[in-house]
């Protein structure tokens, strides 16, 4: 779904950006350029960057302790 149309950025491509590298919202913003024109899309793209975050900490957090489970 698009969350910035002055931009054309998708919650898809914010979600990208997170998994390549982009650590919080203000990375984002400078990487896309979402919510840099009339700012209607902050809220939401705020939200994409925060689920998708907590998302990947929890992906690493699960790796983390299967790791150590297979390791032991």
């Amino acid at each position: 779904m698009y969350v910035c149309l002055c931009q054309g950025v998708t919650d898809g491509q914010i979600r990208e950006a997170i998994y390549e590298g982009c650590c919080s919202y203000r990375e984002v913003r400078e990487s896309l350029g979402v919510g840099t024109q009339c700012g209607k899309c902050a809220c939401l793209a705020k939200q994409v960057v925060r689920e998708t975050l907590s998302d990947v900490q929890s992906s690493q957090a699960a790796l983390a302790c299967s790791a150590s489970f297979v390791a032991a």
